[in-house]
């Protein structure tokens, strides 16, 4: 068997073995924007946890491309104000996504 052809079973083979599954990656990110945007995220996350207005509130962070997307429920729109500006103070932020709902207890 010559090696092309060798090479051309191995990976037949590698495809079709069963439940072994590949998926194509449809992202566009490269591993380093990968990497930043989930650093961005942590920063962020952080500094939710080290503000006393914000600390412990159900707030989701989500980063692409340098824009951040929050989403999740606080208790009035001045923390809804708060968690955009500390998101924004972030370097390498881009923008700010804020859908945070304002939910009074």
């Amino acid at each position: 068997m010559n090696i092309k052809l060798a090479g051309t079973f191995i990976l037949l083979t590698a495809l079709l073995v069963p439940g072994v599954s590949y998926a194509a990656d449809m992202t566009t990110d490269t591993t380093g924007e990968y990497l930043d945007d989930a650093a961005i995220t942590a920063k962020v996350k952080a500094s939710f946890a080290e503000d006393k207005w914000i600390k412990g509130r159900d707030i989701s962070v989500r980063t692409d491309h340098g824009v951040v997307d929050l989403t999740g429920a606080v208790n009035s729109k001045n923390e809804s104000d708060r968690a955009t500006e500390l998101a924004s103070q972030i370097k390498a932020v881009k923008a700010v996504h804020n859908n945070l709902k304002v939910d009074p207890r």
